[in-house]
């Protein structure tokens, strides 16, 4: 269906849907969004909705969509991912097919999708079954969000016939400022904003967003980057999320990465409270899982080798997929005791 405010009468299924276009359609200006609370505690803020306007557009021109484009919104509405899809949707004229949020949101799609927005774990499941795997890649433009990419989900999308993208955003910039090719021979570790885009690292090398096409003020992220001298860019790590251990720095992330091949389940790396060290780091994994000291040797350095292996039954994560790191640490610190 072409989304517009006509159609407001005819979402009694979708009432998310149905509450945001109003709040869309009244006569403020602006609009309040919640943020995920992924890396911190949630917060509301208010934005102006001819900004989330400009970022539909750049999403929509650099994707080249076009009016009567088929598009999937199966992401959460009380998000900015989901609610940037509609408003897409509203500013190309795109044709959206609404499914409520699940981790298998392509089970009963028989249409072809010219664009969608998935998660990793959505991406994931889909791949798991053959026939949501066929759909899968038969989606002519699909970006993924909510998180990083792990090694070996990247490496299964490389193949891919069509157009992938991981992107790189957040609430405060009404969705995402750059992206990364996933598939092709196009495919990169490094993260291309969009031309509107001016980045810079701080003294601690956190990315800083100049972006005002959709933010009215400068944005500091707590996202610890590597920026190329032509203004793309990967991330390392958060800061926040940085463990100090006797005095180094220790990003979780990366030792995440390192170990994600030789362990098959979830799992996360925290810290817990340590008499000589301050901090030291834990690896939390599941009760089925299991990984060798020799292992654990053989890929990380001294400095990042966990002091300590908790087991526990499932790894905390955010509404959003993203793994829950204050939870996570406050795990491990009752399972070490």
């Amino acid at each position: 269906m072409n989304l517009n405010k006509n159609t407001l009468l005819i979402q009694s299924l979708y009432p998310e849907l149905k509450a945001f276009l109003s709040e869309w359609f009244n006569e403020s200006p602006e609009m309040t969004v919640q943020t995920s609370g992924s890396t911190g505690t949630p917060k509301s803020i208010v934005v102006r909705k001819e900004k989330m306007i400009q970022s539909a557009r750049l999403t929509c021109s650099f994707l080249k969509l076009n009016k009567g484009d088929t598009a999937l919104l199966c992401l959460p509405l009380q998000y900015i991912s989901g609610q940037m899809m509609a408003v897409r949707a509203l500013t190309a004229g795109l044709d959206l097919i609404i499914r409520n949020p699940s981790g298998h949101p392509l089970s009963d799609i028989n249409t072809p999708l010219r664009f969608v927005a998935m998660t990793s774990m959505q991406v994931y499941n889909s791949l798991q079954v053959p026939e949501e795997k066929e759909r899968l890649m038969q989606i002519e433009n699909l970006i993924i969000g909510g998180g990083a990419i792990e090694p070996n989900l990247s490496q299964a999308l490389q193949t891919f016939p069509n157009a992938v993208y991981s992107t790189y955003g957040m609430t405060e910039t009404l969705s995402h400022i750059a992206l990364r090719r996933l598939s092709g021979s196009d495919a990169s570790d490094y993260y291309t904003p969009f031309p509107s885009v001016q980045l810079s690292l701080s003294s601690e090398k956190s990315l800083i967003i100049e972006a005002y096409h959709v933010a009215d003020a400068v944005i500091y992220t707590n996202d610890i980057a590597e920026l190329l001298p032509d203004g793309r860019f990967r991330i390392l790590g958060r800061t926040d999320n940085t463990i100090n251990s006797g005095g180094i720095k220790i990003q979780p992330e990366a030792i995440e990465e390192t170990l994600r091949p030789v362990i098959s389940g979830n799992f996360a790396i925290t810290s817990v409270p340590h008499p000589k060290f301050g901090e030291a780091v834990a690896l939390l994994i599941l009760q089925e899982e299991s990984i060798s000291p020799e292992q654990i040797d053989a890929l990380l350095p001294a400095f990042q080798r966990p002091k300590y292996i908790l087991k526990t039954q499932a790894i905390p994560i955010t509404p959003t997929g993203k793994i829950d790191r204050p939870a996570c640490r406050k795990m491990a610190i009752k399972i070490k005791n």
